[in-house]
């Protein structure tokens, strides 16, 4: 069971785009003018598309990137004690998780954008870390896209008898289309949220069969697994 982090089981939006802007100043000397849409997206692509719009005199390649996310978990480090006070959890998240967690041989970890500490500290923040094994997640760290980060989930963490797990036996939980489709490219059924700006229309535009109002009946999002893994 994966679970996208942002919008879907807690919102750190505000304290995360003044990390991003704070980071991305320090690196390349220009300020953060013209953002990008974060739904879908890992920290490592969006700090390439940062580069690109706002016009910065700096190559951004590998060694930046590095430069640029190390800044980032310091500038969101620096804020944690924000999180509470301009974030927070989306409704229903923490019971879904426990929900989740008393189902048998089911597993759950985390396919975030966020590196593993900005992800992990989000989560820990909320309390919503407990369910989770975190040491299995796919992370904004590397800069491989999410459909690569799921793959990679499903094919190296052990299932029963320490086989992989497969295709059908893989959920991912999100609110945003771009994860939808990452869900269908990784080999995952995505089990889309109505947490966020997008249509359920888009959502099943985008792969999505089962589309939930919300996280706030843990039954509900039991009877989704349940129907994601049939068959």
């Amino acid at each position: 069971m994966l679970w996208n982090i942002d919008l879907t089981l807690l919102d750190a939006g505000q304290v995360m785009r003044a990390a991003y802007a704070e980071a991305f100043e320090k690196v390349t000397g220009e300020p953060l003018v013209y953002l990008t849409s974060s739904a879908g997206r890992t920290d490592s692509e969006m700090f390439f598309e940062f580069c690109a719009r706002n016009y910065v005199d700096v190559e951004p390649d590998t060694a930046v990137l590095g430069e640029f996310l190390a800044s980032l978990e310091e500038s969101f480090g620096n804020r944690a004690d924000e999180l509470l006070s301009r974030g927070r959890v989306m409704p229903g998240a923490a019971a879904s998780l426990a929900a989740v967690a008393s189902l048998p041989d089911t597993v759950q970890t985390v396919v975030s954008g966020s590196t593993r500490v900005n992800a992990t500290a989000k989560l820990v923040a909320f309390g919503l870390d407990t369910h989770l094994n975190l040491a299995i997640g796919g992370y904004g760290s590397v800069n491989y896209p999410k459909s690569s980060l799921i793959q990679s989930i499903r094919l190296h963490a052990a299932g029963e008898g320490g086989r992989a797990y497969t295709e059908a036996e893989t959920v991912f939980v999100t609110d945003s289309a771009p994860d939808v489709r990452a869900a269908v490219i990784g080999g995952a059924t995505p089990v889309a949220v109505l947490n966020g700006s997008t249509t359920e229309g888009q959502l099943r535009d985008a792969g999505a069969r089962i589309v939930l109002p919300d996280l706030t009946d843990p039954r509900a999002v039991m009877t989704a697994v349940h129907q994601a893994t049939a068959g």
